[in-house]
C-alpha cells in the first residue's frame, strides 16, 4: 500500500480559513513540524502552554495532543509527515527556540527547497520531498543534541497535565467524563482540574471537550457520516445530547455546520 504523501504547507493553507482546525486541542495521525517565521502565538503541547516567537520550531509526534493559536500577523511553514515513513523523527514533543544564525539559515534553506518541490509539479517530486524531510530530520536531531535545547524540568502539575493529555488522545471517543480520567490517574477531579489549568491554561474538562469537538467538526465537514453515527462513535448517549453539545460549543447544530461548510471556508 502506498504511503500518504509528505505535505509542505503555510499556516494559512493548513487552516484554510478555519482556525478551529489548529486552535482546538487535538492530535493527528501525521508527525507535524511547525516553523514560525513571523509574529507570535500560543502553543499547548504535551500538557503545557508555551509562548511562541519568531524562529521557534515545534515537533509534534503522532497522537500528541496540541493546539496552536497564531497571532494576527503570524506566518510560518508546516510539514506533515505521514505514519510509516522511514524518516527518523523524535517521538517526544519538542519546542525549540532557535538563536543560532547558522541553524536558522539551514532550516530556512531546507524548508524553502521542500516548499518549491511541493509546488513545482515535477516528476519524482515525492522522492525529492522525502529527501528534504530526511535532511530536516538530521537538522532536528542535531539541534536536540545541543546543550542550548535541553528540555526544561517539569513540575508536578505539568507532569500530571501531560499524562492527562496522553489519555485524552487515546480515549476521547469513549463515554467517559473528566472525573473518570481523574480516577484512572488516581487523583481527585479538583486536583486534575487545577493541575491542567496551571500547566496548560485550560481545565481538564475544557481539554477533553475541545478534543471531542475537533473530532466532531472534522467528521461532519469532511465526511457524509450521519450525525447520529458520529455521536455514537464519540461516546454520546444520544443524537440529541450531541446536538446540544455542538450548539453550546459552536452556536450551530451539526446540520448547520455541514451547511456552513458547503457555503464557504470561513464558517465559524
Amino acid at each position: 500500500m502506498d504511503l500518504a504523501p509528505v505535505r509542505i504547507l503555510s499556516l494559512a493553507q493548513l487552516t484554510n480559513g478555519q482556525d478551529w482546525r489548529i486552535t482546538l486541542a487535538h492530535d493527528r495521525e501525521e508527525h507535524v513540524l511547525f516553523w514560525l517565521t513571523r509574529g507570535q502565538g500560543l502553543l499547548m503541547l504535551d500538557g503545557r502552554r508555551r509562548g511562541l516567537t519568531v524562529n521557534n520550531f515545534i515537533s509534534v509526534p503522532p497522537k500528541s495532543l496540541f493546539s496552536f493559536d497564531p497571532g494576527r500577523n503570524a506566518l510560518g511553514m508546516v510539514a506533515l509527515i505521514p505514519p510509516g515513513t522511514s524518516v527518523v523523527l523524535p517521538q517526544e514533543p519538542l519546542h525549540l527556540r532557535l538563536r543560532d544564525t547558522d541553524a536558522i539559515a539551514e532550516l530556512a534553506g531546507t524548508f524553502d527547497l521542500a516548499n518549491r518541490e511541493a509546488n513545482a509539479g515535477r516528476a519524482l517530486a515525492q522522492d525529492a520531498l522525502d529527501a528534504h524531510i530526511a535532511l530536516l530530520s538530521v537538522w532536528l536531531r542535531r539541534q536536540m543534541a545541543s546543550d542550548e535545547h535541553l528540555p526544561p524540568k517539569e513540575n508536578a502539575a505539568a507532569r500530571l497535565s501531560a499524562r492527562f493529555c496522553r489519555m485524552v488522545s487515546e480515549c476521547y471517543f469513549l463515554p467517559q467524563v473528566m472525573a473518570d480520567y481523574a480516577q484512572a490517574l488516581d487523583v481527585t477531579p479538583t486536583h486534575l482540574t487545577r493541575a491542567c489549568k496551571a500547566a496548560s491554561g485550560r481545565t481538564a474538562a475544557d481539554l477533553l471537550s475541545e478534543r471531542i469537538l475537533h473530532a466532531a467538526r472534522t467528521t461532519l465537514e469532511e465526511t457524509q457520516v450521519p450525525a447520529q453515527d458520529i455521536a455514537r462513535h464519540l461516546g454520546f448517549g444520544s443524537a440529541a445530547y450531541f446536538t446540544r453539545f455542538m450548539s453550546a460549543q459552536t452556536g450551530m447544530t451539526p446540520t448547520q455546520l455541514r451547511a456552513a461548510k458547503r457555503d464557504g471556508p470561513n464558517a465559524s
